[in-house]
C-alpha cells in the first residue's frame, strides 16, 4: 500500500471535468483522507483543455504533487498535455474511442476503457465521468459502493431515474477496470481512511465563511475570476443571517457601496482581483481619508491588465501596499492556507473597525480556488471587536446644529466613532482634507496634524502570527520565506533539504503592512542565506525585505516563478539547490 496518490482528470471544458473531480474528491473526503486539489482551466466558458489535479493522502497535505500516478484522459490532448507530469509506471485511464497513444520517452501503463460506450449503456454518453470515477476508485482499492451516497446527493434534484443511471455508470467503470486488472495495482492501493469528517472547501469559501462568522452582513461585488466564489457563497448564505449580497454594475460601485454600509454601521466587504482592485483604488483612498472601516479581498491572478484570469500569480503585493492617491493608513493581511483565510477574514473585520481604515485581505488564485482539507475550525476563537464605535452615545444637547468632532486629534490617532443619525451627533464627511468636525480645511497646520493623526493610528496595531515561523535551528543554513499559497510546497521542499543535511527554517509572512520587521529581523540575522520564494517576476516580497531589513540585504536571494502555474515542492527543492550551487 501507498500513503498518498496523485490523480488527475483531463478533457475539454464543458465535458464534466469539474464534476468528475468533485464526486471523486467528496467520496474520498468522507472516507477520511486528506486532499488537496487544483484546477487548470482556460479563460473561456466552453472548450480548451482543462484538468483537475487531486492529491489524496493519509496525512495532511497543502500542495499539489510533483508527479501524477493516475491520469483519466477523455481526449488525446490530455495525454499529451499531462504526459511530462506522469511518474514512471503511472496509469492512464483513457477513452478508447479516441484511439489513445503514448508520446515517446516514458514507461507508463495505458489502459483504454470504453468510457462513453459504457455511459451510453447506462443511459447517456455524458455520464462517462461517472464511469471514470468508478474505475479510478477501483484502482485505489475502494469500492464504488462507498461513492453512492455522494452520487445520490448531487443528482437528487434531477430525479430517481437520473440517480439510478449514474449509479449504474459508476458500477460499470469499476467492473470494467477489474476485468482488465483482476489483481490490485500495488503502487496505487491506499490504506483505509480514518473515517473522520473534515471540512473540504476552497480558500474563497473559507474566507467567505470567516466574513460571515465575523459579522459581515453586507457584500457588494462585481463578478471576476478568481474571486467570484466569494460573492456566490455569500449570495446563498447572507440572507440566512439577515444580510444582503448586491451584484453591482462595476467594481467602483461595489467598493463605494461597501464604504457606505460600513459608514452606516454594517460590517461590509467587497472582493475582486487585480483589475477590479485597480478600479477601487480611489475609493480605498476615500475610506482612508474618511476613516471608514472597509475590508477588500483581493484574490490575485496573472496580469497585467486582464492578463491570464485563470492562472496563478502573486504580483499585486506592491500595488496593495502603495496604490492610493496620497498616503493613508492601510493594513494588508496574507493568509497562507484556507484555514488561515477563515480566521483572517474575521480579524480583518475587527481591525477595520478598530483602526477605522481599509484592510486588504490579500489571497491568490491557488489559495482561493484550490480545494483542500481543513482541520476542525475553533469557533471559540471568534471575537467581534468594534473599537471606538459607540452605538448609544450620550451627546450633549445642541442649541445650534454644531458638528461633532468625528475626526478628533486623539493621541492614538483613532477618533471616537458614532453612527449617522444619532441624537445630537451631526458630523460632516468629505473626501477633502478636513478639520476635526469634518469641514473642508486646507490650512498647512491642519493638514499636517490630520495626516499625522491618520498615520499614527497603526502604531498600536498588534497581529497574531504576523509571520508564521517554523524554527528548528538556531543558526540554519537557510531561511525560506514565502507568502500566501506557497506555504505547503515550501514545507515539503524543506523536508527534502533537511534529509540531505541542509538545515532550514521557514517563515511565511502573513502581515505585509505594516511590515513585521521586528519579527523578521532575528530570523534573517541567524540564517546564512535567505531565499524568498514567490510567484512574480520582480521578487516583490524580496524587495520589501531588502527595503525594511537593509542589514540583511546581501544574503537575500529571490526564487521566482511566473508562468501561471503554482510551485511544486520539487521545483522549489531544485531551485534552492541551484541557488546553493551558484553561491558555493
Amino acid at each position: 500500500m501507498v500513503q498518498q496518490v496523485a490523480w488527475k482528470v483531463g478533457g475539454q471544458q464543458g465535458e464534466g471535468i469539474e464534476s468528475t473531480g468533485e464526486i471523486f474528491a467528496k467520496t474520498l473526503n468522507r472516507l477520511g483522507y486528506h486532499l488537496y486539489g487544483y484546477r487548470h482551466f482556460s479563460s473561456r466558458i466552453k472548450g480548451g483543455h482543462t484538468n483537475n489535479n487531486i492529491r489524496i493522502s493519509t496525512t495532511a497535505v497543502q500542495a499539489i504533487a510533483d508527479q501524477v500516478d493516475i491520469l483519466v484522459a477523455f481526449d488525446q490532448e490530455s495525454i499529451d498535455f499531462c504526459f511530462d507530469e506522469l511518474r514512471p509506471g503511472a496509469m492512464i485511464l483513457a477513452e478508447s474511442a479516441i484511439q489513445p497513444h503514448l508520446p515517446p520517452g516514458k514507461d507508463v501503463i495505458l489502459c483504454p476503457l470504453p468510457l462513453t460506450a459504457l455511459a451510453t449503456e447506462a443511459g447517456a454518453a455524458r455520464m462517462k465521468n461517472m464511469v471514470a470515477v468508478g474505475a479510478s476508485l477501483s484502482l485505489l482499492g475502494i469500492s464504488s459502493e462507498l461513492c453512492q451516497d455522494v452520487v445520490r446527493e448531487i443528482f437528487a434534484a434531477k430525479g430517481e431515474a437520473v440517480v439510478n443511471s449514474n449509479l449504474v455508470a459508476l458500477q460499470s467503470g469499476e467492473t470494467a477496470l477489474r476485468a482488465l486488472f483482476p489483481e490490485q495495482h500495488p503502487d496505487l492501493r491506499l490504506p483505509p481512511g480514518d473515517g473522520r469528517k473534515r471540512l473540504f472547501m476552497i480558500g474563497n469559501e473559507a474566507a467567505a465563511l470567516g466574513a460571515l462568522a465575523g459579522g459581515c452582513r453586507f457584500m457588494a461585488a462585481y463578478p471576476i475570476t478568481p474571486a467570484s466564489d466569494i460573492m456566490e457563497y455569500l449570495t446563498k448564505k447572507l440572507p440566512q443571517f439577515g444580510g444582503v449580497m448586491v451584484q453591482t454594475e462595476d467594481e467602483i460601485a461595489a467598493v463605494t457601496m461597501a464604504i457606505g454600509a460600513n459608514h452606516a454601521g454594517v460590517r461590509a466587504i467587497t472582493a475582486s482581483s487585480g483589475p477590479g482592485l485597480a478600479l477601487m483604488t480611489e475609493a480605498i483612498g476615500l475610506a482612508g481619508m474618511t476613516e471608514t472601516p472597509l475590508v477588500v479581498i483581493d484574490v490575485q491572478r496573472a496580469g497585467p491588465s486582464t492578463g491570464m484570469p485563470t492562472k496563478e500569480e502573486q504580483a499585486d503585493l506592491l500595488a496593495m501596499l502603495y496604490a492610493s492617491p496620497g498616503e493613508i493608513p492601510k493594513i494588508v493581511i496574507a493568509p497562507d492556507s484556507a484555514e488561515a483565510a477563515f480566521y483572517d477574514a474575521i480579524e480583518a473585520l475587527n481591525l477595520a473597525e478598530e483602526f477605522q481604515c481599509p484592510v486588504i485581505l490579500l489571497s491568490d488564485l491557488q489559495l482561493g480556488m484550490a480545494q483542500q482539507t481543513l482541520p476542525d475550525l475553533d469557533y471559540g476563537r471568534i471575537q467581534i471587536r468594534r473599537g471606538k464605535l459607540d452605538l448609544h452615545p450620550q451627546l450633549p444637547e445642541q442649541i445650534e446644529p454644531v458638528p461633532c468632532k468625528r475626526f478628533l486629534l486623539s493621541d492614538d490617532g483613532i477618533s471616537p466613532r458614532f453612527l449617522p443619525g444619532v441624537k445630537n451627533g451631526i458630523f460632516h464627511v468629505t473626501g477633502l482634507e478636513h478639520d476635526e468636525i469634518g469641514r473642508p480645511a486646507e490650512g498647512a497646520a491642519n493638514r499636517q496634524a490630520q495626516t499625522e493623526k491618520r498615520l499614527r493610528k497603526l502604531d498600536s496595531l498588534t497581529f497574531t502570527d504576523p509571520v508564521r515561523i517554523d524554527q528548528r535551528h538556531t543558526t540554519p543554513d537557510l531561511l525560506l520565506v514565502g507568502w500566501n499559497a506557497t506555504a505547503g510546497a515550501i514545507n515539503e521542499a524543506r523536508e527534502r533539504l533537511e534529509a540531505d543535511g541542509i538545515t532550514a527554517n521557514c517563515a511565511q509572512v502573513r502581515l505585509l503592512h505594516p511590515f513585521p520587521t521586528p519579527t523578521l529581523t532575528p530570523l534573517l540575522a541567524a540564517a546564512r542565506q535567505v531565499i524568498v520564494i514567490e510567484q512574480n517576476a520582480t521578487g516583490q516580497l524580496a524587495q520589501l525585505l531588502r527595503m525594511n531589513l537593509p542589514e540583511s540585504a546581501e544574503k537575500i536571494v529571490s526564487l521566482r516563478k511566473y508562468d501561471g502555474n503554482p510551485f511544486k515542492p520539487g521545483e522549489i527543492n531544485s531551485g534552492i539547490r541551484e541557488v546553493l550551487h551558484g553561491h558555493s
